[in-house]
């Protein structure tokens, strides 16, 4: 089994981020994340990517790369939507569709969470947003004994299809039950 490690990016992990997750126009990992706010644009060099607000935010305390036998390949990251009543999400991107399907990013969630609740002992709950055209994201959410919280139907459009926004979440006591 291979091993899946969360590291803090840096500086001279950027090059290698924009060969594999934005050096092309249309790399496989932007048809699921979230490709109904079609925000995605590729950078003509790793000089430019490393000026981007997108490697800033790869750099950001709140982002951990994902490393499978020493190679990294995506990225974890959680955001808060509402800090005031402690209510954070997380995120995931595995790059690398090599990586797709093989348990991954489920095993790389799991340590993330385990990093989220150390980190925030007051926090009860971690949230995950996805939609309905991301099966393997609603499989892995599952996987980790997330409870589907919200279905907001219809609502993502996305090449001339509505698909549902889905919310899962986990309690604090769930989790160190699983564990």
């Amino acid at each position: 089994m291979s091993t899946v490690q969360l590291i803090k990016i840096q500086s001279a992990d950027l090059p290698h981020l924009w060969q594999i997750g934005f050096s092309q126009e249309a790399p496989a990992w932007t048809r699921f994340n979230a490709p109904y706010f079609n925000d995605y644009s590729a950078f003509e060099s790793a000089e430019a990517f490393a000026g981007s607000s997108v490697a800033e935010f790869l750099l950001a305390d709140w982002v951990r790369g994902i490393k499978v036998d020493g190679q990294l390949i995506g990225m974890v990251s959680y955001y808060w939507e509402n800090e005031a009543t402690q209510w954070l999400n997380i995120g995931i991107i595995i790059y690398d569709e090599t990586y797709w399907s093989q348990g991954i990013g489920t095993r790389a969630m799991q340590q993330w969470l385990d990093i989220i609740f150390d980190l925030y002992p007051e926090l009860e709950h971690i949230g995950l947003v996805t939609w309905s055209g991301n099966p393997g994201m609603m499989h892995s959410a599952t996987k980790l004994g997330m409870q589907q919280e919200a279905r907001i139907r219809k609502v993502r459009y996305y090449q001339g299809v509505y698909y549902d926004s889905l919310m899962y979440g986990i309690l604090r006591d769930e989790w160190e039950k699983l564990k």
